[in-house]
């Protein structure tokens, strides 16, 4: 059997499975917040309402004792083992109260949106995983792009990384591209973009971000959507003015990683009340203005099978993200090109995923 068909079929069997599993449930997501210099793990409902499950738990009656989450990364890893159903009592609990809220029941606007995990073991992006974003890049870059006469079909002869990307040879799309992005870029919700001294080619790249949930080796295709617990979203901001020499090609460190470069969040919507991550709307605006509007099926390489390629490369962890490329539409391809300067205002949404609003600053 195709690996094609297999991740079709895993799809599908994992649509149905979901949308049953979600309708025990109002969908919810979770986040990480700070509240009085206190941090802490809640529900949020509707985006709007913020339930503090370490003190909703100690508080609200129980049958049985669960451990309430140190942070997002222990919510991941026990979320099967007894949190997901204690989660789910805390908010019927909660919803079936009349009167004032109890105290660890808060609305958002009252507390510090923190990014969602803190932080990531490995941060993996995926370049060029749009078409019309690949076709947009090649006035921008000066190398060609994967040396293809077209973007997203490998040039031919070009080989496959044996052991890591093995499809069928009648996959004619070029290999993925993944690079490492430092979690020290990570920032919240809400905190400012910082643009670099010197620097005035600012770019943004908005993205949907796959949390692993398990550790993920050596995925196979169908097995991949067993691995992700759900999905966030993440701003990936570029600069792309390089090092200023032509040594090595180009500078994906100076390029990706620098501080401030990676916003995340405002939450994770856990993979149960994603129907299909394979098509979901997304708007990015720059100051109120459209500039990115696409869709998650005009993917090259979909979110199953990047979790396969990244866990081919390295062992993925509770925690590590995944940001799974972004369509056309970026400021370094359009005529003149547009860059985030001191004053601006982005917003990134992918649909039922919320958006990540952030602000652009000067540097210190």
């Amino acid at each position: 059997m195709s690996r094609s068909i297999l991740i079709l079929m895993s799809i599908l069997i994992t649509n149905v499975s979901l949308n049953s599993y979600a309708q025990s449930v109002a969908p919810f997501k979770l986040g990480s917040f700070e509240n009085n210099d206190r941090n802490f793990v809640g529900i949020v409902l509707d985006d709007n309402t913020v339930i503090d499950i370490a003190s909703a738990n100690t508080l609200m009656p129980s049958d049985e004792f669960v451990a309430p989450p140190m942070d997002m990364k222990d919510l991941i890893s026990r979320y099967e083992s007894g949190l997901r159903d204690r989660i789910i009592q805390i908010i019927n609990n909660v919803t079936a109260m009349s009167g004032n809220d109890p105290v660890y029941v808060h609305n958002v606007s009252n507390l510090k949106i923190l990014p969602p995990i803190m932080y990531p073991k490995t941060m993996m992006n995926t370049a060029l995983n749009y078409t019309e974003h690949a076709l947009e890049m090649e006035d921008v870059r000066d190398d060609g792009v994967d040396g293809s006469a077209q973007p997203g079909i490998a040039a031919a002869g070009n080989g496959r990384p044996g052991g890591i990307w093995e499809p069928e040879t009648s996959d004619r799309r070029w290999n993925p591209y993944m690079f490492i992005k430092l979690p020290s870029a990570i920032i919240a919700h809400g905190e400012a973009i910082q643009v670099p001294k010197n620097r005035t080619h600012i770019d943004w790249e908005c993205e949907l971000g796959v949390v692993i949930g398990k550790t993920a080796k050596a995925v196979s295709p169908a097995q991949a959507p067993d691995y992700i617990f759900g999905y966030t979203l993440e701003l990936d901001v570029s600069d792309r003015e390089g090092r200023g020499d032509s040594r090595y090609g180009s500078d994906w460190l100076i390029g990706k990683s620098r501080d401030t470069f990676a916003p995340m969040g405002p939450f994770i919507t856990p993979k149960e009340f994603v129907s299909d991550p394979t098509n979901l709307e997304i708007t990015f605006l720059l100051n109120g203005d459209v500039m990115q509007e696409s869709n998650t099926n005009l993917m090259i390489h979909n979110v199953f099978e990047q979790v396969v390629y990244a866990s081919n490369i390295s062992t993925l962890i509770v925690g590590d993200v995944l940001a799974t490329g972004t369509p056309s539409g970026v400021g370094s391809a359009r005529n003149p090109p547009i860059f985030l300067k001191a004053g601006d205002t982005t917003s990134c949404t992918y649909e039922g995923m919320g958006t990540l609003e952030n602000s652009v600053v000067g540097s210190n």
